[in-house]
């Protein structure tokens, strides 16, 4: 069993910068691909960022591109993704995931992943 705790959530202005961080315990997940997804009140889960086992490959969601940075460090069991540019309608619970697909390529779905953290609340306003 994996488990997975966020952290690095919080309240910041628009313009502004945050880095998450989900750090894994249970077992390593250097093999396998992760995700950052969020959701925000009222609507549905959906995908942000993900990365491959390797780190070769990352996959962004359009609303990120360009502020957005996946990355992870396989010998520390942690997955970050550094938010620049925070727009109001970034605020939501952010969650990671693990896909334990065997070298698996970074995916878009939930349903790919198979393990989730509890979120972290970040928060976008004046």
């Amino acid at each position: 069993q994996l488990q997975l705790v966020e952290s690095g959530g919080g309240l910041v202005q628009p313009g502004g910068s945050l880095r998450l961080s989900c750090a894994a315990s249970g077992r390593a997940f250097s093999n396998y691909a992760l995700g950052w997804f969020r959701q925000a009140p009222g609507k549905e889960r959906e995908f942000v960022a993900a990365i491959s086992w390797s780190g070769g490959s990352t996959n962004y969601a359009d609303s990120v591109k360009g502020r957005f940075t996946i990355s992870r460090e396989n010998a520390k069991n942690t997955v970050y993704l550094k938010m620049n540019s925070l727009k109001p309608e970034d605020t939501a619970v952010y969650y990671c995931a693990v896909d334990q697909t065997f070298l698996g390529r970074p995916l878009s779905r939930p349903h790919d992943y198979d393990y989730w953290g509890q979120g972290t609340q970040v928060t976008v306003s004046s």
